[in-house]
């Protein structure tokens, strides 16, 4: 016969009093689902205890509060009436601080409580200790988050304009001399009726794309900004005035052709 469920509150009680170190029991009921929300939240685990939790509803839960600032969540495992779920729950910091560690991971236990607490001290809570080591590493080594810093201000730059016809390029005068030359290496072409460089469309966009960024690495070395921006219009035409009767305007004649 499969075993019967054991209650999850005389569990967590009897389990809490066998694991290694001071640990007591904390249970409580959730009326709704959301309820449950607030704990899983800081579960430490990306295996199969997340995903119970996120798939079910529990109805209740069990915190074990141990030595140190351990924190073990303990609920039913559904459909095994026999066995119960142990998860470590992360502790206080900053999500920088966990990048890199790795997850510690929850495990399946039988609902006795003695094999439970020796398979958690065996298996979980080494693991446990390993990743909130490293957190308290991280806490100390990188306090602050590490944000991207803004480039450093150019005096130069080249500004590559898609143009509305589908050109890509810029025009000659603008592009400072020490430039001009990492423009011609990666397949720029001076058009001299346009005065302009232009990346013939010929390359594709993957190819267009890859000398764009060959471009701007390269003057980025020498202290030149490099700006992709499209053409906009030089000014904006006011909107055509409604039809409505007016006197017609007098236009000029049309010029003569001329003779050929």
């Amino acid at each position: 016969m499969p075993s019967a469920r054991a209650d999850l509150s005389l569990f967590a009680s009897a389990l809490a009093a066998r694991l290694p170190g001071q640990w007591t029991s904390d249970y409580q009921q959730h009326p709704t689902y959301p309820d449950q929300f607030t704990t899983i939240e800081r579960l430490w685990d990306t295996g199969h205890v997340e995903y119970i939790v996120s798939q079910y509803v529990l109805g209740h839960e069990a915190v074990l509060h141990g030595p140190d600032g351990q924190h073990l969540y303990v609920n039913d495992r559904p459909l095994q009436p026999g066995q119960f779920i142990v998860a470590p729950l992360s502790p206080d910091a900053e999500p920088h601080h966990f990048v890199g560690v790795d997850e510690p991971n929850g495990i399946a236990v039988p609902n006795d409580p003695v094999r439970a607490a020796a398979r958690i001290a065996r298996r979980l809570l080494p693991r446990y200790e390993v990743a909130r080591h490293a957190v308290r590493r991280s806490v100390t080594d990188r306090p602050e988050p590490p944000h991207r810093k803004a480039p450093p201000q150019v005096d130069r730059t080249v500004t590559l304009t898609w143009y509305e016809d589908g050109a890509l390029g810029t025009p000659y005068k603008d592009v400072p001399e020490e430039a001009r030359e990492a423009l011609y290496v990666h397949g720029f072409q001076y058009v001299p009726h346009q005065a302009a460089f232009l990346l013939p469309a010929s390359y594709g966009e993957a190819g267009r794309a890859v000398r764009i960024q060959a471009v701007a690495l390269r003057l980025a070395a020498h202290g030149i900004g490099v700006n992709l921006r499209h053409a906009t219009p030089t000014a904006t035409l006011p909107p055509r005035p409604p039809a409505v009767a007016r006197p017609a305007a007098v236009l000029p004649a049309a010029p003569a052709a001329r003779a050929r």
